[in-house]
């Protein structure tokens, strides 16, 4: 990466940690949320060497903001420009929806996603069982839990031959099913 993408993952990490800095993960630690979108840059840049391009590591970081915060999109756009703006808007869920509908739309609208989306949607996933595995939320019982696995094995069975390592590693959270 050039000095300029450093610069402007910088940026993006002090706003998003600015954006997420009063909400906290539903985990049994309570952990700040910020860790979350950090743990997708630990997957996508050190675990799979996904070094670029820069808008995907950027948008990993901001891939909640819109669905978490007050942010609209035309601040993204101003800020980080419309291509980053786009592809967190690809994985934003409209909370409008309830729940059970939103998890079938993310499953539906995989296919769809754009090669940069996808990559930021397996590290998604990726984070998420690791940290269902290791730490879950104290009111998931079982079910609950195995429930959130099989899910996620559907909806990333869509984004397959997106990027290897990605799977790999997916595969890997996933064998941690409770």
């Amino acid at each position: 990466m050039e000095w300029s993408d450093c610069e402007r993952l910088t940026e993006a990490l002090v706003f998003a940690a600015a954006r997420h800095r009063d909400q906290r993960r539903k985990d049994a630690d309570r952990s700040p949320y910020i860790n979350h979108p950090i743990a997708l840059l630990q997957v996508l840049l050190v675990e799979a060497r996904i070094q670029g391009p820069p808008e995907v590591l950027i948008a990993a970081l901001l891939h909640d903001i819109l669905e978490d915060t007050a942010t609209r999109p035309e601040e993204l756009a101003e800020r980080f420009g419309a291509e980053i703006r786009d592809l967190v808007l690809e994985l934003t869920d409209d909370k409008s929806l309830p729940k059970a509908e939103r998890k079938r739309l993310q499953i539906e609208r995989a296919a769809g996603l754009s090669p940069k989306a996808r990559l930021i949607a397996l590290a998604d996933k990726i984070s998420n069982l690791r940290d269902l595995a290791t730490s879950p939320p104290p009111d998931w019982d079982l079910e609950r839990r195995r429930a959130y696995f099989d899910w996620a094995a559907a909806a990333v069975e869509p984004l397959r031959g997106t990027h290897a390592e990605l799977e790999r590693l997916f595969d890997l959270a996933l064998s941690r099913r409770p």
